[in-house]
């Protein structure tokens, strides 16, 4: 135990600890919009459609969060394109798109000579988080939480019933897109900390998780914010006693609480049932 806490008396596991933190607040609210619209799936797509949007970025010298962010959005709006001009469903058109730009990541980072580590876009490198990557991080985190917070009343009209939504007179069109927006500003703010993989899996898993114990919005948003710090902090901390991968850890901590919550509300339906 005495080794563990001076292990995080070092100043890469300390900016390991800060940036699971910033991560896991913005995507824990993310993620309990996302559930509730269904839009899951969407977050995985986005999370994968970034690939090449980083690697074109860094192939024009350009910041690889401003490839990141247009990838993620060309990758939402097309998914809307074709749907709307279409008769198949949405969750096949995010398969299509997404796994279609994934392997045009993948080919374009095989043909050029890149100093980017496939597995640091996969998995980040949470443990080689840099002042500036926090600063990132941490910046667009905060603004996205603050438009969530600011405006969690009308996404939500919006994810249970758009038509209602309209009816009040909401701009449903911005709310739809803004929450793209968010999504993709997100993932650019997570992708250096947490990669692909844990960014989907942060997208998801702590909304999902809250949806099963909670049953009003506002207790929803609390109880996925609270796994995914437990999560991911507890993650970080684990890698290090395990010595394992910080992301896949953080993985299996959240995937854990999900099967808790599940077991959890499956008892409770059945004494619900048997009274």
């Amino acid at each position: 135990m005495m080794d563990l806490i001076a292990a995080f008396q070092l100043p890469f596991l300390q900016n390991a600890l800060l940036g699971a933190v910033l991560v896991a607040v913005p995507t824990a609210l993310l993620s309990c919009f996302l559930v509730l619209k269904g839009w899951s799936l969407m977050g995985d797509a986005v999370s994968h459609a970034v690939f090449p949007g980083v690697v074109l970025a860094w192939m024009a010298g350009l910041p690889l969060a401003v490839g990141a962010f247009t990838a993620g959005m060309a990758c939402a709006l097309a998914t809307g394109f074709i749907k709307e001009r279409s008769r198949v469903k949405q969750d096949t058109v995010m398969g299509v798109v997404f796994s279609g730009m994934f392997a045009l990541g993948l080919v374009l980072y095989s043909q050029v000579q890149t100093e980017l580590h496939l597995d640091h876009i996969l998995f980040g490198d949470i443990q080689g988080l840099a002042a500036a990557d926090l600063w990132q991080t941490g910046i667009i985190g905060l603004v996205v939480t603050l438009i969530l917070l600011a405006k969690w009343r009308e996404f939500l009209l919006h994810a249970f019933d758009p038509a209602q939504a309209r009816a009040v007179g909401l701009r449903v069109g911005l709310l739809h897109y803004g929450l793209l927006a968010l999504l993709s500003a997100t993932i650019v703010g997570a992708l250096s900390a947490a990669g692909v993989i844990l960014a989907v899996a942060l997208l998801i898993a702590p909304g999902a998780t809250a949806f099963l114990l909670t049953r009003s919005f506002g207790a929803m948003m609390v109880v996925s914010v609270a796994v995914a710090l437990v999560s991911s902090i507890g993650g970080v901390v684990l890698s290090v006693a395990l010595d394992s991968a910080p992301a896949p850890t953080i993985v299996l901590l959240m995937t854990a609480a999900f099967a808790g919550a599940f077991a959890h509300a499956t008892l409770k339906a059945r004494r619900l049932g048997a009274a």
